[in-house]
């Protein structure tokens, strides 16, 4: 468990940049005064979710394993650290959308957890959906990078782009991608919300796990 803290620990640190933009992000992003409609700033948090795996994954992995670092542990770490962060990006963006985006009233502030119908079920179900469903986003940005040295994750790679392709023209594969979404991110039903993203996340920490078992430096 110490060496896990201390992972998390240096993880943080390296993960700077990320904070640093995200941060500047949150505070500069304006909307022309003319919209009728703008995005909350508290959903630009979602930045640091979307650029932390790509640190993880390309610059820590190698730099902690020179240190002599377990493989278990880094992928431990990897989990906390994302946990950690999903925790916080949730509560930030919850607080903004409480307490800030009201503030505004000449213009209408849409926040990405009414869009995806988790408020409609309180707003403490609500953040943890959205935990849920950005700790899920990480591990498979975590997942999918760490498969990028090895063929089956270029296999991966061309499997997704072309379900993308095929799926979204065509009308009965589009639903089918649509309805996919809308168990994972667009998803009033929060029991079901929460027990698909729970689940994926298993999935993929199993998978994550022995995919790092073969990655070497």
């Amino acid at each position: 468990m110490t060496a896990v803290f201390a992972i998390v620990k240096r993880l943080f640190a390296s993960n700077k940049i990320s904070f640093i933009i995200t941060v500047f992000v949150v505070l500069c992003a304006t909307t022309s005064g003319d919209s009728a409609i703008v995005l909350s700033n508290g959903n630009y948090t979602w930045l640091l979710a979307a650029m932390t795996p790509f640190f993880f994954v390309f610059y820590d992995y190698k730099k902690l394993m020179h240190l002599g670092m377990n493989k278990r542990d880094f992928f431990l770490g990897s989990i906390a650290g994302y946990s950690l962060l999903a925790f916080a990006i949730s509560v930030i963006n919850t607080g903004i959308h409480l307490l800030i985006d009201p503030l505004n009233r000449s213009q209408t502030v849409i926040n990405l957890m009414d869009l995806c119908g988790w408020t409609e079920n309180g707003v403490f179900i609500a953040f943890v959906q959205q935990f849920v469903f950005l700790f899920l986003a990480m591990l498979f940005l975590h997942v999918l990078l760490s498969m990028q040295e090895h063929w089956y994750g270029w296999i991966t790679d061309c499997v997704l782009i072309a379900i993308i392709c095929i799926f979204t023209p065509i009308a009965p594969l589009r639903r089918l991608l649509a309805g996919f979404f809308g168990l994972i991110m667009f998803n009033s039903n929060a029991l079901l919300h929460i027990g698909v993203c729970l689940l994926l996340s298993a999935a993929l920490s199993a998978v994550g796990l022995m995919i790092l078992k073969r990655k070497t430096l």
